[in-house]
């Protein structure tokens, strides 16, 4: 009974999967996509939320795997898909309800919603696929899908760009996760999720790891790493926003968190190496750090927004690299919301500034007061990880980012004690950073119990490296704090500017992959669209 149930969950990509065929098919005059998509994709989150009860009551569910050595059909439903498919099937909802108006009247929305379903169904697939060769297609026709919405208007020179860098990068990745796939199948004879993740543990019982495994574990970090648009090879996320705004919703709270799942998919296999969680670390902090400062110096909501999810997406990878996965997971969903909101509510930003906007007191920063407000942000952190066992040495992955919450909220503090120093405000401000403390921990605690059966325990600090990584971020975040704070006042210095400027190109890393890119791949003239195509002289006339 259990079988037939999670045989289901092929029904949800099925009915998005027909429908795109659907409106793809459909008269190009008609002014918006019918109601179909809508309804299949509601009706994937419906068997979604089936899924988590199902889960919830009966634990993992598994179709086993139609074909042969685990490589065919199957499906395989734990807390962590549960979670993910309901999280993907959620905003892709969203997203598809908001692109039938958005893509109102335009003649090509049926090939757009033909995608935008292909792609979705896809992400589906991958989250509740049993063995790896069928993660490995549904990845591959992620990447697909998502390259034909980046091309939705060919004729924009920074869209075929972006998505060519995005083309490169994802076929790199496609090989490790290929290469990954053979060597599981050579050491296990099968690429069943059950008979990889009993594997696994019994590695990790008798402590006995194979030189296969290590490859292994690498390959599938790379393979995530690059799926997640990590440092340096993070500039296609910042050039897609020459497509339609529903795809950068769908990419940002969707699609990148790809290389993620893969990470906790398979984190028992990826835990067995030291050396792979610590490349995890060491990339996905820097980046964290990267895009969190260049982030600050965008002009353009989305592209600020862009570089917001790639730092998120490296903080995500740090926790995973310290082996807090359940509270990676739990990063993932919270940013796939708000990155989703904030993309589909991107247009009214500026109205929002306006109503919101009020006259500063024109208070100054003093770096004493800076200085005793970072140190009781983090006492207090200190302090309430500690209530929650979620200390630097227990849980180094949970208290690292619990830190940097919290010294985004001490930039707050320290504008209530220079702006508005009353005890009224500073109370307030301070009980409020209490409270997001405590609800932290908390979600964490509770990330914790709940995938417990599906993710590892959390890793305790595993040698003085990581405490080393795990101190540099916290003392990196803390600048970040006070040159946030610093920087509009020094606005007319010269070397701050020169700074700004350099930071607001993200330090020419992109610029350089461009250069790359083109020199190898060039692209072709612009498409003229539009009055300029018919006013422009054919081959062999005169001008």
């Amino acid at each position: 009974m259990n079988s037939a149930l999670t045989w289901c969950l092929a029904l949800g990509p099925l009915a998005l999967v027909v429908s795109g065929l659907a409106a793809g098919a459909a008269d190009p005059r008609r002014r918006r996509a019918g109601p179909g998509v809508a309804l299949a994709t509601a009706f994937a989150l419906a068997l979604a939320a089936a899924a988590g009860l199902a889960v919830a009551v009966h634990g993992p569910l598994t179709t086993g795997t139609l074909g042969i050595g685990g490589v065919g059909l199957g499906f395989y439903l734990d807390a962590l898909s549960a979670i993910m498919v309901g999280l993907v099937a959620f905003v892709g909802l969203i997203v598809i309800v908001y692109s039938r108006n958005y893509l109102d009247g335009d003649s090509r929305q049926g090939h757009f919603t033909l995608w935008l379903c292909l792609t979705l169904a896809a992400v589906l697939l991958l989250i509740v696929s049993g063995n790896l060769f069928q993660f490995a297609l549904a990845w591959v026709a992620t990447s697909v899908g998502l390259n034909k919405l980046l091309l939705f208007y060919p004729e924009r020179q920074a869209a075929v760009l972006a998505a060519r860098k995005k083309f490169l990068a994802s076929r790199v990745g496609d090989l490790c996760l290929i290469a990954a796939m053979v060597l599981l199948h050579q050491t296990f004879g099968s690429l069943d999720y059950v008979v990889l993740f009993a594997g696994a543990e019994a590695m990790r019982a008798t402590g006995a790891v194979p030189g296969a495994i290590h490859s292994v574990a690498a390959l599938l970090v790379i393979a995530a790493l690059l799926k997640s648009a990590q440092f340096p090879l993070h500039g296609w996320l910042t050039e897609v926003m020459e497509t339609p705004t529903p795809v950068s919703a769908l990419l940002h709270a969707g699609v990148i968190n790809a290389g993620g799942f893969l990470v906790l998919r398979f984190a028992g296999v990826i835990s067995l190496s030291a050396s792979s969680l610590e490349i995890l670390v060491i990339v996905g902090g820097f980046t964290a750090l990267f895009g969190s400062v260049v982030m600050l110096t965008q002009t353009s909501v989305k592209v600020s927004l862009a570089y917001s999810t790639i730092a998120q997406m490296g903080f995500m990878m740090l926790q995973c690299g310290l082996g807090a996965f359940p509270a990676a997971l739990l990063h993932i969903v919270a940013h796939s919301l708000y990155k989703a909101h904030a993309f589909l509510s991107s247009g009214s930003v500026i109205d929002l500034a306006r109503a919101s906007w009020s006259p500063s007191p024109g208070g100054r920063p003093h770096p004493a007061r800076m200085a005793m407000v970072i140190g009781l942000v983090l006492a207090v952190t200190l302090m309430i990880g500690t209530l929650f066992g979620a200390t630097i040495t227990a849980q180094p992955g949970v208290f690292a980012l619990g830190a940097v919450v919290m010294l985004g909220l001490a930039h707050l503090i320290i504008q209530a004690f220079d702006e508005r120093p009353s005890l009224y405000v500073i109370g307030r401000t301070v009980a409020l950073a209490v409270l997001v403390g405590l609800a932290y921990f908390g979600l964490q605690l509770a990330a914790e119990h709940l995938l417990a059966g599906s993710l590892p325990p959390v890793q305790a600090l595993r040698g003085p490296l990581d405490l080393a990584i795990v101190a540099a971020v916290v003392l990196a975040f803390a600048a970040v704090t006070i040159l946030q704070s610093l920087l509009p006042g020094k606005a007319a210095e010269p070397r701050w500017q020169a700074l700004y400027m350099h930071l607001a190109n993200g330090l020419y890393v992109n610029t350089l992959a461009n250069r790359l890119v083109l020199r190898f791949w060039p692209s072709p003239p612009p498409v003229p669209t539009g009055r300029a195509a018919s006013i422009m002289p054919t081959s062999g006339a005169h001008p």
